[in-house]
């Protein structure tokens, strides 16, 4: 029988896009254009957010 695992979060910062390719605007001697790739530092280049640990409060003594 399968088990169904519920799906995390997407995060809120980079809505799934985690991973983006910037241009520098120079070009590589071929011709090429640079690039860098930049993460996203919310979900550190998942794309999904682990659920947030519950703060557990005791009321009383």
């Amino acid at each position: 029988m399968p088990q169904h695992t519920r799906p995390r979060p997407i995060c809120g910062h980079c809505d799934g896009f985690p991973t983006v390719t910037i241009t520098t605007g120079t070009r590589t001697p071929d011709g090429q254009r640079q690039t860098i790739t930049a993460n996203c530092p919310a979900c550190r280049g998942t794309g999904h957010t682990t659920p947030a640990a519950r703060a557990h409060s005791r009321i009383g003594a």
